[in-house]
């Protein structure tokens, strides 16, 4: 059969939850609005499930001008991108590098909901952050690269392994793939969906967040799917599952497009 793009996810502040998509505008940089805010500390420093799984809770929703945040219990807020005033270092990994804050409102807002002092971040247009060893690539606050990939076939290994469900949204993919067999995308060099072509860059290294539900932010009592790929997913001392992917060109993805595999490894 086929292989076609049966999912499209963003995630529009960093950790929050996936926001699902039948369309989206692509570039070098990634989704249009993936990963373009962040939490951060008084430093500047990144926040993210790992630390606090609350934000997984939390609805972001981009408009052309700002972003709306959404969360359990508390007021919907609106954040204009003119609040962002102030030029500010971010840190993301120790890669250190320009973005906007000064949404004094938003800080506030993720403030209370999180019971420690932090500030929401914005990319803004003085954001030159590259991915390390393409520097012809940009990337907004996603951790290292700006596209995720995984195969519904990988997942269905994953779970037959496991002996239950596990959801893809635990992994945080942009891209899902129908109609794959089981880590099929480990062996894929280059591909195409409709018109845009992809190299793939290399294997996702995963933690801790994988073993939190993303409907409800609860640690798994046995630390599934994460104890279960260290078993057979371990790639130099890492546990990987999925691909990271560097779009090299601009278009946009819908649903259903087939993919083209155009070399292998």
């Amino acid at each position: 059969m086929t292989m076609t793009l049966s999912a499209i996810y963003r995630y529009p502040l960093k950790s929050c939850r996936a926001q699902a998509l039948t369309n989206s505008l692509l570039t070098m940089r990634g989704l249009q609005f993936d990963r373009e805010w962040m939490v951060a500390t008084n430093e500047g420093k990144y926040i993210t499930g790992r630390t606090e799984p609350r934000l997984l809770l939390i609805r972001a929703e981009p408009t052309g001008d700002g972003l709306w945040l959404k969360a359990p219990n508390c007021v919907d807020l609106f954040v204009p991108l003119g609040h962002f005033s102030e030029t500010h270092i971010a840190d993301v990994w120790e890669n250190e590098f320009l973005a906007r804050r000064g949404a004094l409102d938003a800080d506030a807002w993720l403030s209370a909901y999180l019971g420690q002092q932090v500030h929401l971040m914005w990319t803004g247009p003085e954001s030159h952050r590259r991915v390390k060893h393409h520097p012809e690539i940009p990337v907004g606050f996603a951790d290292t690269y700006p596209l995720l990939l995984i195969g519904e076939g990988s997942l269905r290994e994953l779970n037959h392994r496991i002996g239950r469900e596990m959801s893809m949204l635990r992994f945080r993919p942009n891209l899902v793939i129908a109609n794959t067999e089981p880590f099929a995308e480990d062996r894929w060099q280059r591909i195409r969906i409709g018109d845009v072509e992809f190299q793939l860059g290399k294997p996702c290294e995963r933690c801790i967040l994988t073993t939190l539900d993303p409907d409800t932010a609860a640690k798994s009592p046995d630390s599934e799917p994460l104890r279960s790929l260290a078993k057979f997913r371990k790639i130099q001392g890492a546990v990987v599952f999925g691909q990271n992917l560097l779009a090299l060109g601009e278009g946009e993805l819908r649903q259903g497009m087939p993919l083209e595999v155009l070399s292998y490894f």
